[in-house]
C-alpha cells in the first residue's frame, strides 16, 4: 500500500482463512492516520474489511446511502433491529451506571472543586431527524465558554463544521484528563436510557456545528446518535469531517448486532489508550 495516507500497522494476535475469495478476519487492528487530507483515505468499506465482518447483505435493513451512493434518506436499522438495539441500549446503560456510580461521585466532586460553574454541561445537541436535545457531560471547560467560541473559531483546526482547538485555553486542567480518557462523556448513559441516543451511532454534533452542514451531510441525522461509533475506534485522532462522515454512513450502511457488539468492545481499548482530546 505505497503511498497510502492510512498507516494500517495491523497487529493480529489470530488469523483464520477461509475459502479463496473471503476476507482473511483480523482479530485485533491497529489504525494511526498520519494523513491531512481527507480527499485521499482510502473507502471506508476497505477499513472496515480488514476489522469487521460483513453486515447483513440480504435487503432487511434499508439504507441511508442507496446502492449507487445517491442522497436517499430511508431507515438505516430494520424496525426489528431497531427494537432490539433499544433494549441492549437501556440493559447496559442501566448497569453501567448502577455500578460506576462511585466514580461518577468523584468525578462531579472534582469538576465542583476545580472551578466555578455546573458540574454537568448541557450542550443542545441535533439528534435523530435533527430533533434538538440536551447532551449532558461533566464539564471540562471555564465556566461560560460558549460565549467564547465564536470569538475562538478563527483558531479552528479542523474542517468544514467541526470545531476543535487542540490547546483550547477554556479546557480546565481536569477537562483535558477527563477528555483524553473519555470520562466527561460518562452522564451520556442517562441520555441513552432517556431515549435521546444509543450506545453506539453516530456522534451528536451541536446545533451550532450542524447549522454548517451541507445539504447531503444531513444523512448522518437518519438514525439515532450514539456515544461511541466507529470514528471513535477506527479514526479518533483524525480532525478530518469528511472521515467522519464517511464512517458514519459506512455504519448506518453496514448496521447489524455484531457490528454495534464489536465496535463497544472496541471502544473500551480505545478510550483507555488515551487519544481524546
Amino acid at each position: 500500500m505505497d503511498g497510502n495516507p492510512f498507516d494500517l500497522q495491523r497487529r493480529a494476535t489470530g488469523q483464520s482463512t477461509s475459502s479463496p475469495g473471503r476476507v482473511v478476519r483480523q482479530r485485533r487492528a491497529e489504525f494511526r492516520n498520519l494523513a491531512t487530507r481527507a480527499s485521499s483515505l482510502p473507502s471506508p468499506a476497505k477499513i472496515l474489511d480488514l476489522v469487521l465482518p460483513e453486515a447483513d447483505r440480504s435487503g432487511l435493513y434499508e439504507s441511508a446511502v442507496g446502492r449507487n451512493n445517491s442522497f436517499a434518506h430511508e431507515r438505516a436499522i430494520h424496525i426489528s433491529g431497531s427494537f432490539v438495539k433499544r433494549i441492549i441500549d437501556v440493559s447496559l446503560s442501566g448497569i453501567t451506571l448502577f455500578f460506576l456510580w462511585p466514580l461518577l461521585l468523584v468525578i462531579a466532586i472534582a469538576v465542583k472543586l476545580e472551578s466555578r460553574g455546573p458540574v454537568i454541561y448541557r450542550s443542545l445537541r441535533a439528534g435523530k431527524k435533527g430533533r434538538r436535545f440536551v447532551c449532558y457531560k461533566f464539564r471540562t471547560m471555564v465556566d461560560g465558554a460558549d460565549e467564547l467560541k465564536d470569538a475562538l473559531r478563527r483558531f479552528n483546526e479542523r474542517r468544514d463544521p467541526f470545531f476543535k482547538i487542540a490547546d483550547d485555553p477554556r479546557v480546565t486542567r481536569l477537562g483535558r484528563f477527563l477528555r483524553k480518557y473519555s470520562l466527561d462523556e460518562l452522564p451520556q448513559f442517562w441520555n441513552v436510557l432517556k431515549g435521546d441516543m444509543s450506545l453506539v451511532g453516530p456522534r451528536p454534533h451541536p446545533v451550532d456545528d450542524c447549522a454548517r452542514y451541507r445539504p447531503a451531510d444531513h444523512r448522518r441525522l437518519d438514525v439515532k446518535p450514539g456515544i461511541t461509533g466507529l470514528w471513535q475506534v477506527i479514526a479518533r485522532t483524525d480532525p478530518s469531517f469528511e472521515t467522519c462522515m464517511k464512517l458514519d454512513l459506512e455504519y448506518m450502511k453496514r448496521w447489524s448486532l455484531s457490528l454495534d457488539f464489536k465496535i463497544l468492545v472496541q471502544t473500551i481499548p480505545a478510550a483507555l489508550a488515551g487519544e481524546g482530546s
